[in-house]
């Protein structure tokens, strides 16, 4: 049972500085080069100098040790590391395990970050071609030996259900498509800068599995991003307005698989981030009608109208039409569709700018905004906030 009362990690960490890459097809460089890259980058913009930082977040599927890119970006002694599980879900935990370092005094400069050569290298997309004997992977045995292969196959079940579920059609996932397409034609840092799409661009692209097409699966990208937190004291002397976390959350939900939780009773909702929601608006006091920005998970369309169903912006069966009637600024960056795939933590950075106010595709007065990390898997979240919002 998930706990059920208001933490205390709300307000007592902020980010203080973000840092990417370019994001490309084709770094041309290492995932460690990458990965220092983004890290100098962010501890550039939040004011502060290698020597600052005592602590390292990343995720288990990150290449780069946090003793090698510390030893490579000339950071010294670590007093706090760690890294978050279950791929894309890590993203937002990365943050909240950052926060809950600085909370507890246990580091005061913390930087989180992931770097990959996801398209030149291996392609997550793929699926998976080679895994050793674990209790973990067993559960894929119950389906990659009937054709179920990659991850856009795994999504594909639980969006088919869902489609039946509300009597709807494929193309309403297009509603995702072209809004991340959007927002990612105004963005000079976006892989698909200039390159808005139309739902009728979206229907006319190739199936991938059914009912997703090409234009519902996220991008293959090289690249880099890396946050730093650090105290909301610490981080009002700094040069940039602070990013207060509001709340942060991990969730996971019963009868948990990664990509693959086929035996629930249902599969037409995201229960792990189910869990999120509810730790994050006890925590943060807040509610839907509280939020400025979204910037949801988008590896696949279908899982974005899900979470905002979970999130309660609108019924079960009606995220779409949310969308479509532009009910709430969502992936103002483009998301992992338009900008770039970057395991969601592009998303974090994103959203630290909106409550900066120097998105590209600023939302004017944008000060509370909900980021959420990768579904169907044990995920997470987060709520950033302006300071005093």
């Amino acid at each position: 049972m998930s706990i059920r009362r208001r933490d205390a990690l709300g307000g007592r960490a902020a980010v203080a500085g973000i840092g990417a890459t370019e994001f490309s097809k084709d770094s041309g460089r290492s995932e460690l080069k990458l990965a220092v890259e983004a890290v100098r980058a962010a501890l550039d913009d939040a004011g502060l100098s290698p020597a600052d930082v005592d602590g390292m977040v990343t995720f288990t599927m990150d290449t780069s040790p946090e003793i090698t890119v510390a030893q490579a970006a000339g950071i010294g002694e670590l007093s706090f590391f760690s890294r978050v599980h279950y791929g894309g879900g890590a993203a937002c935990a990365t943050v909240q395990q950052a926060a809950l370092a600085v909370a507890a005094g246990v580091a005061d400069v913390v930087v989180c970050y992931r770097a990959f050569n996801e398209r030149s290298g291996r392609r997550f997309g793929s699926g998976v071609r080679h895994r050793e004997p674990s209790a973990e992977g067993a559960a894929l045995g119950w389906c990659l030996p009937f054709g179920l292969l990659t991850p856009a196959s795994w999504v594909a079940m639980a969006a088919q259900r869902y489609l039946y579920a509300y009597g709807l059609t494929p193309e309403v996932f297009g509603h995702v498509a072209v809004s991340g397409r959007r927002y990612a034609a105004t963005n000079p840092a976006a892989y698909f800068h200039g390159r808005p799409i139309t739902l009728a661009d979206h229907a006319a692209s190739r199936w991938i599995a059914e009912p997703l097409r090409l234009l519902d699966c996220c991008q293959e990208t090289d690249g880099g991003q890396a946050i730093v937190v650090t105290g909301v004291e610490r981080a009002r002397d700094l040069p940039r307005p602070p990013a207060v976390v509001l709340a942060a959350a991990q969730g996971a939900g019963r009868a948990q698989e990664q990509m693959t939780s086929f035996y629930r009773d249902g599969l037409t909702s995201l229960p792990e981030m189910g869990v999120v929601a509810r730790q994050l608006w006890r925590t943060s006091g807040l509610g839907p009608a509280d939020v400025d920005v979204a910037i949801l998970y988008d590896h696949f369309t279908p899982f974005v109208l899900m979470q905002l169903e979970e999130f309660g912006f609108c019924g079960p069966g009606e995220g779409a039409h949310f969308v479509a009637a532009d009910g709430l600024p969502l992936n103002t960056h483009g998301g992992q569709l338009g900008e770039a795939y970057l395991h969601g933590m592009n998303g974090i950075a994103e959203a630290v700018r909106q409550v900066r106010g120097t998105s590209v595709n600023q939302v004017p007065g944008a000060s509370r905004v909900l980021v959420t990390a990768g579904t169907g898997v044990p995920t997470s979240g987060l709520v950033l906030g302006a300071d005093g919002a």
